[in-house]
């Protein structure tokens, strides 16, 4: 889209035609090949999901999340469940295919259908789902409904400008930073700045045939690891 100039000279963004509200997105599962993503509800998914965050060196895990670390069980059955009857920030778990378990949690956040901006927030994956394909997965899933089937033109994703981790996985799975959001907010008793990310939806297109090649079956050994990268498959 190329700007346009007003009957005083003056430039203007690009004329947006045709355009309808996005829809809101539902507490409707998305089925993929490595990953379901599934309505959190907090009997079907609290257990799973608080013995797979327990796991390991998982505490570390919370660091740059607004809840956490929860010392026990029912504190964080609570918050799954509070967590659960939100309709912004949306949220879902994060099945495993293969085990059937819940392994993760990520929602849609600040939803505004009427401009078609959507956020992708509030991921935590536990340390068995960190670095896989299913994590990949279930960021494209989320991606594709958004896009494809919801219609939104704008899809972001937003982080603590500390956590290189989440700044490295936005530009792996092909967000593009916009800037640094100073002094944002302020969680845990600590200051944060804000990196800002984002897709639109005229890039969408490239960025979905990348990720439906590199999920291809054809891209991965039988030990299940990947022969060429996602940012291959974007370059």
């Amino acid at each position: 889209m190329s700007e346009s100039t007003n009957e005083f000279g003056q430039r203007i963004g690009p004329k947006v035609s045709h355009w309808q509200e996005a829809k809101r997105p539902s507490r409707t599962a998305i089925k993929g090949h490595y990953c379901l993503v599934e309505p959190l509800k907090p009997d079907r998914h609290a257990q799973e999901l608080f013995n797979a965050f327990t796991e390991g060196q998982a505490g570390k895990m919370w660091t740059y999340l607004s809840q956490g670390p929860f010392e026990c069980f029912s504190d964080f059955h609570s918050w799954v469940d509070s967590a659960s009857q939100s309709d912004d920030p949306l949220c879902y778990a994060l099945i495993d295919a293969a085990s059937k378990k819940a392994v993760g949690i990520a929602g849609y956040a600040r939803i505004d259908t009427v401009n078609g901006v959507i956020e992708v927030g509030g991921l935590t994956y536990s340390p068995q789902m960190q670095k896989t394909a299913l994590a990949t997965e279930a960021m494209f899933l989320m991606m594709q409904n958004a896009f494809d089937k919801l219609g939104y033109r704008r899809y972001e994703w937003k982080c603590d400008s500390l956590n290189q981790a989440s700044c490295r996985a936005a530009e792996r799975l092909g967000f593009r930073y916009e800037g640094l959001f100073r002094q944002a907010t302020i969680y845990k008793g600590r200051s944060r700045d804000t990196a800002w990310y984002s897709i639109i939806d005229s890039e969408w297109p490239a960025l979905r045939k990348a990720f439906c090649t590199w999920l291809d079956d054809d891209n991965f050994d039988n030990n299940g690891i990947q022969k060429q990268r996602l940012q291959d498959f974007i370059a």
